[in-house]
């Protein structure tokens, strides 16, 4: 009887520690496409409340392993909750990414996306995780905000 409920308990633990697992996992796609489209809203509505909001580190358009940031149709970042230091850098149009075979110019790219007739979708790029210098596969959503001249972006690493 002790073995059965011993068997019982450490199963209980397991599922417990594996459910725990799976909520520390990364986003997903469809989390930072709710994001981009929460935050071009805000962008509607007020512009310079939903700026700070997505500069905030601490702020709502940062969740588990990924954030939103807000460009504009020129090159800036505008607002960067991770990177602050990006929105004084100017046009972004020249950083490439980290694929030595091929770099790619990943804000002129995440634009071509912005500026599309659809104005939404995925860009995929080489870019190291948070603390290691390996490259990666990273995806970004980019969404336009509809009736201005600026996009949103949410990424996760593959």
């Amino acid at each position: 009887m002790r073995r059965i409920a011993f068997v019982v308990l450490f199963s209980l633990v397991f599922c417990f520690l594996l459910t725990g697992f799976v909520w520390a996992e990364g986003a997903t796609k469809a989390e930072c496409i709710q994001k981009c489209h929460e935050a071009a809203k805000m962008l509607q509505q007020d512009k310079d409340a939903a700026i700070a909001e997505i500069a905030k580190k601490d702020g709502k358009f940062v969740w588990k392993d990924t954030y939103v940031f807000l460009m504009d149709f020129k090159g800036n970042m505008l607002a960067h909750p991770i990177k602050p230091q990006l929105t004084k850098k100017g046009c972004l149009y020249e950083i490439t990414d980290k694929n030595p075979a091929n770099p790619k110019k990943i804000f002129i790219e995440f634009d071509k996306v912005a500026k599309s007739p659809k104005g939404e979708g995925w860009v995929e790029y080489m870019w190291p995780k948070p603390g290691e210098d390996k490259p990666s596969l990273k995806e970004t959503y980019i969404y336009r905000v509809p009736g201005m001249d600026m996009y949103v972006g949410a990424g996760i690493y593959k």
